[in-house]
C-alpha cells in the first residue's frame, strides 16, 4: 500500500499556529516597563539567549538592564547540604529522588523593579520565582545536559565555576527531578516557550498556542522523537536498518519513549518546530493522556517505557539486577520500582540472554568473585551463577525486580519496562572500561541487597520465559497475552495481523503503547478521524482520551505489533 513507509527519525506534527524563529520576532510584544522573567534548565547557553534578547530589542532601540539569576545561588555548600542524603551518603552513582524546590537552591531572590525606558531581563533556573511581566520558557533537552555532563563541559543545579564538573548523579536524581516539577507548573502561565537546541535563533511559540498543541496532542496518537546513544557494549543495528546515528561509534540505547527525557516535536517537518517535553504534556493533561484510574495510581508519572539495547556487533550487556519495590521505595525514593521485559526483535542461533539464578548457584561464592572482579580486576564465569537462554526472535522474558539479567551480543531487545531506568544495579560487567579508559561503575553492595533468590532454577522457566495465551480474535487476526506477572502492574500483548486485516480496539480509559516488531506497519485510525502510520521499529502513544480506534495492517505479508498498558 501507498502508506507504507520506512523508519521515521524525527515525527513532527502541524499544529493550527505559526511556530516563530528567532528573538527579533519574538519581542515584538515587549515595551519598556517591564520585566521579563526567562526561566529554564541549566544547560541552557544563558548568556545566548540573554545576548540574542538584548540585541532584538536593542533593534527596535529599546534598553535593557540583565539579572542573572545564577548568580543568586546559595553557596555550594549549602546546595549540597540541602541534597544531601543519610541513606546514600557516599555512593558515587546514586542518590535518592530530590524533593527539594527549586526555591529551596537560594538563600534570597532579587527584586527587580520595572523601569519606565527599560526592559528588566531576569534569566536562568528559577527566573520565574522573581516577581514578573512576562514570562518566557527557554527549554533544552535533556539528552544536551547529560552529553555536557557526561563530556566534563557542563555543571550541576546551583553549582558555581570553579568547584569541578558536573555529575550524573545529581543531574539525574537531584537536578531533573527539581526542574522538572518547577516547569510543570509554568506551563498554564507561560507567554512564550523557546527551543534553544539553537540558542542563536531559537524557535518559539506563544503560551497559548503551546498549550492549544498539548490539548491536541492529548486526544491523539503521537511519537515521540527518538534518541540513540552510544556505549561501549553499543551495537550497529539502528545505523544499519533504520539509518540512525550513521557517524556514531555505536547505537546502543534507543530512546523509543521515556518519560523523564522524551520530546514532541510539533510545527513542521522542515521547520521551523519546537520540541516539547512529553513530561510537560502528562502534567498539562494526566487524565486525558493515562486515564482516570492510572492517573490516580501513579500521578503524573508516565509509567512506561519503550527502548532498544542493540548489541548486534557490539558485547554483552552487564549482568544487573533492579530494585525489589520496598528498597526502591526506601532508598532511592521512586514509588514503584523498575520491573522489565526483553521482548526479542533480532536473536537468533548462539544468542542468549542471561535471566534468573542457577538453581545450585553459592551466592556468598558469587558474592565474593563480584566483589573480586570489581576491586581487584579478576574475571570469573557469571554462568556459574546466572542461566542462560535461547534469545530466540519475538520471545518475550519477564524481569521482575530483584531478578539478574541482561542481554548477550547480537541481539536487538524492545526493553518494556517501568519508567524508573535509572537504576541498574551491576554484579558484573566483564571487567569492561568506559571511554576514557576508566572501569564502568558496578553497584554489588546495592546489587547484592536487591538479589531475588526464589528467581532460581525450574521457577524461572515456569514463571519468566512464557507461552503466548490467545485474549481474543477475529477474521485474519488474533491478541495473544505474551508478558503478565501478579506483581508487575503493566502486561504486553502481540496482535498478529493478516495481509490487509483490520481489527477493532478501545483504550478502555487507559493509554496503550505499541511498537511494530514485524511487518511493513500499520495504520490506525481513531474514531474522531485522526490517521496514523506506523512503521516496523517505531513506537505509539494511544492515549486514554482516543477511546475507539482500527488498526490495518500495511503492506503485502503478516504484521505482528505489541501492546503495553497497564493492568
Amino acid at each position: 500500500m501507498s502508506e507504507v513507509r520506512g523508519y521515521e527519525a524525527e515525527p513532527c506534527y502541524s499544529i493550527s499556529a505559526e511556530v516563530g524563529a528567532g528573538y527579533r520576532e519574538a519581542v515584538a510584544g515587549l515595551a519598556p516597563g517591564l520585566v521579563l522573567a526567562v526561566d529554564g534548565p541549566v544547560a541552557v547557553d544563558w548568556e545566548a539567549v540573554a545576548a540574542g534578547i538584548c540585541e532584538a530589542l536593542a533593534a527596535r532601540a529599546v534598553a535593557t538592564e540583565q539579572t542573572d539569576l545564577r548568580e543568586h545561588f546559595a553557596p555550594w555548600p549549602d546546595v549540597l547540604a540541602l541534597t544531601a542524603s543519610a541513606v546514600l551518603e557516599d555512593d558515587p552513582d546514586f542518590a535518592p529522588l530530590s524533593r527539594a524546590g527549586l526555591a529551596d537552591f537560594f538563600t534570597g531572590l532579587p527584586e527587580p523593579g520595572a523601569a519606565a525606558d527599560t526592559v528588566t531581563v531576569v534569566f536562568g533556573p528559577g527566573a520565574a520565582l522573581v516577581p514578573h511581566d512576562r514570562l518566557w520558557y527557554a527549554d533544552l533537552p535533556k539528552r544536551y545536559a547529560e552529553a555536557r555532563i557526561t563530556g566534563r563541559t557542563g555543571r550541576n543545579l546551583g553549582q558555581p565555576a570553579g568547584t569541578g564538573a558536573g555529575t550524573t548523579r545529581r543531574l539525574f536524581y537531584i537536578d531533573w527531578p527539581v526542574l522538572d516539577r518547577h516547569r510543570d507548573t509554568l506551563v498554564s502561565g507561560v507567554d512564550l516557550w523557546l527551543d534553544t537546541q539553537d540558542a542563536q535563533a531559537p524557535s518559539w511559540l506563544e503560551g497559548a498556542a503551546l498549550r492549544a498543541a498539548l490539548a491536541d496532542l492529548a486526544g491523539r496518537p503521537f511519537r515521540t522523537r527518538p534518541t540513540f546513544n552510544t556505549t561501549s557494549w553499543g551495537g550497529h543495528w539502528a545505523q544499519e536498518q533504520l539509518g540512525f546515528n550513521q557517524e556514531a561509534a555505536n547505537t546502543a540505547l534507543g530512546y523509543e519513549l521515556i518519560a523523564p527525557e522524551s520530546g514532541i516535536l510539533v510545527g513542521t517537518p522542515d521547520g521551523p518546530r519546537v520540541e516539547v517535553p512529553l513530561q510537560a504534556l502528562v502534567a498539562s493533561h494526566p487524565e486525558a493522556i493515562l486515564g482516570d484510574d492510572v492517573h490516580e495510581r501513579f500521578g503524573t508519572s508516565f509509567p512506561i517505557r519503550f527502548d532498544y539495547l542493540d548489541t548486534v556487533g557490539g558485547g554483552s550487556l552487564s549482568v544487573h539486577c533492579h530494585p525489589q519495590s520496598d528498597y526502591m521505595r526506601r532508598v532511592f525514593g521512586w514509588p514503584y520500582t523498575q520491573h522489565e521485559t526483553y521482548y526479542m526483535m533480532l536473536g537468533g542461533p548462539g544468542r542468549q540472554v542471561y535471566l534468573g539464578l542457577r538453581q545450585d548457584a553459592d551466592l556468598a561464592a558469587f558474592r565474593h568473585e563480584a566483589d573480586r572482579a570489581f576491586h581487584d580486576g579478576v574475571p570469573f564465569d557469571i554462568e556459574q551463577y546466572v542461566q542462560t537462554f535461547p534469545a530466540d526472535p519475538h520471545q518475550i522474558f519477564l524481569i521482575p525486580g530483584g531478578t539478574p539479567h541482561g542481554s548477550g551480543e547480537g541481539n536487538v531487545v524492545l526493553e518494556i519496562s517501568a519508567t524508573p531506568y535509572l537504576y541498574s544495579l551491576r554484579l558484573y560487567d566483564w571487567l569492561r572500561k568506559d571511554s576514557e579508559g576508566r572501569q564502568r561503575p558496578v553497584h554489588v553492595g546495592h546489587a547484592f541487597e536487591n538479589l531475588d533468590p526464589d528467581r532460581s532454577g525450574e521457577a524461572v522457566v515456569r514463571d519468566l520465559v512464557p507461552t503466548p495465551r490467545t485474549l481474543r480474535s477475529g477474521e485474519g487476526w488474533h491478541e495473544d497475552v505474551i508478558g503478565r506477572l501478579p506483581e508487575m502492574f503493566f502486561e504486553v500483548r502481540r496482535i498478529a495481523l493478516a495481509p490487509g486485516t483490520v481489527a477493532d480496539d478501545d483504550t478502555d480509559h487507559r493509554f496503550h503503547v505499541l511498537n511494530v516488531v514485524e511487518g511493513d506497519g500499520i495504520l490506525l485510525e481513531t474514531s474522531d478521524g485522526h490517521r496514523h502510520v506506523l512503521a516496523y521499529a517505531e513506537t505509539l502513544t494511544v492515549p486514554a482520551a482516543v477511546g475507539a480506534y482500527r488498526v490495518r495492517a500495511l503492506g503485502g505479508g503478516p504484521v505482528r505489533y505489541v501492546k503495553a498498558l497497564v493492568r
